[in-house]
């Protein structure tokens, strides 16, 4: 019994460091890449013909301080982050419901497919034109638009998920008749977790880039909008600025929830 607890207690002592290690690894890696990027900035930035044309790290900098004192800079930040919320709650929500149907139902797959090649075919601007030519310069259209770009994408990851679920664990829950919706929650669902954490981060990454350009369209505040203003004025500076802070952003959204919720959604595997 000695014997035995304290093999637990040197297997839980070797544990702890290793947890350490790995925490400690996912901080210093991305740290290490990030400060050769603001390198090869900076040096880009003294090769560069004119500061104008490629302002350093520091001046970029100290725009983001001096926007973000003014207020103009959060209040654009927080529409642009409410559109790009609201975009993909929408396309999330469709496309996995839309997916799951897709592969598991053999006519939904048929009669899917060639509406699904099209609209992924659809260029991304024609989408938004049509939009604001239809619906009109609202937010509604703003935000449909991004969302038709980005459903095709989460529905042909999701699909996939689907064809490859396990099928012994759905004859068992079929013999076992239990219940749809403790099916898709319980035996469904956590299979697709991958797939749904990929078309996750993948979504955010497009869903923010084609909001810029609805904002730049159509819109009248958010990032998108004051890109627009900025290159009328070539002020490059002033693009950066933007630009880097909501980079910085959606990194945040990455590091802080994206990736956490991936790694405790993915413990049953283990």
């Amino acid at each position: 019994m000695a014997r035995t607890l304290a093999t637990t207690g040197t297997v839980a002592a070797t544990a702890a460091p290793s947890r350490d290690g790995g925490r400690l690894r996912r901080i210093l890696i991305p740290g290490l890449s990030l400060l050769l990027l603001l390198t090869l900035w900076q040096v880009a930035a003294i090769l560069a013909a004119s500061p104008r044309l490629m302002p350093p790290p520091g001046a970029v900098l100290a725009r983001i301080g001096t926007e973000a004192a003014s207020g103009e800079l959060l209040w654009n930040l927080a529409v642009t982050l409410l559109r790009v919320g609201a975009s993909f709650v929408l396309a999330m929500s469709l496309g996995v419901a839309i997916g799951i149907v897709m592969g598991r139902v053999r006519l939904a797959d048929e009669l899917g497919q060639p509406w699904l090649v099209f609209f992924l075919n659809l260029p991304a601007l024609v989408t938004i034109v049509l939009a604001y030519i239809w619906i009109g310069l609202i937010e509604s259209a703003a935000i449909l638009a991004v969302a038709l770009n980005k459903i095709p994408n989460v529905v042909v990851t999701v699909r996939e998920g689907s064809r490859a679920l396990d099928p012994g664990l759905l004859e068992m829950a079929e013999v076992f008749r239990i219940p749809w919706r403790r099916r898709l929650t319980d035996v469904i669902l956590p299979q697709l977790y991958p797939y749904l954490a990929a078309a996750a981060r993948s979504g955010l990454a497009l869903i923010w880039k084609i909001v810029l350009v609805v904002e730049l369209l159509g819109r009248s505040n958010g990032v998108g909008f004051q890109l627009g203003v900025y290159f009328q004025l070539f002020d490059v500076t002033g693009i950066l600025a933007y630009a880097l802070s909501f980079i910085i952003v959606v990194q945040l959204i990455e590091w802080g929830l994206l990736q956490p919720l991936e790694r405790r959604i993915n413990r049953w595997r283990r």
